[in-house]
């Protein structure tokens, strides 16, 4: 458990847990009323980046917890394998670009079955349907 909290907020990991710490507490504000799902939309599509369909702190929200278990998990296997040197320090270094990677592919992947979820937003980059709705013909 020692390990676990130590990867979480030592560093890199922390930058990682403080996003988490306020999608958090976005998603309490969600909860309560005080804000929407879809409050940052505005100027926001991430069809470009294949998070599109769904509201943008959803997407975040997603990207965040992913990254931060992906980086926790990696950087407690690294301290697990006890090897000190060079290579296990570069590993350590690497580790948050590598979770952002990988948590960006999975993101992706988990957007895809929500797009149902959110009718509102526009769907992948080859949906036409909704283009035709929105175009005054």
């Amino acid at each position: 458990m020692r390990t676990f909290v130590e990867a979480a907020t030592g560093l890199p990991g922390i930058l990682f847990t403080a996003a988490l710490v306020v999608a958090a507490c976005f998603w309490l504000l969600v909860a309560v009323g005080a804000v929407t799902v879809d409050s940052f939309d505005a100027d926001a599509d991430l069809g470009a980046w294949s998070m599109g369909g769904v509201p943008v702190t959803v997407a975040l929200s997603l990207l965040t917890a992913c990254a931060w278990l992906v980086n926790v998990a990696v950087t407690v296997l690294l301290t697990v394998q006890a090897t000190s040197g060079t290579v296990t320090g570069v590993l350590h270094l690497l580790a948050p670009a590598g979770s952002l990677l990988v948590a960006w592919r999975l993101t992706c992947l988990f957007v895809r079955p929500l797009h149902r979820l959110f009718p509102d937003n526009s769907g992948p980059p080859g949906d036409r349907r909704k283009d035709r709705r929105q175009t005054p013909r």
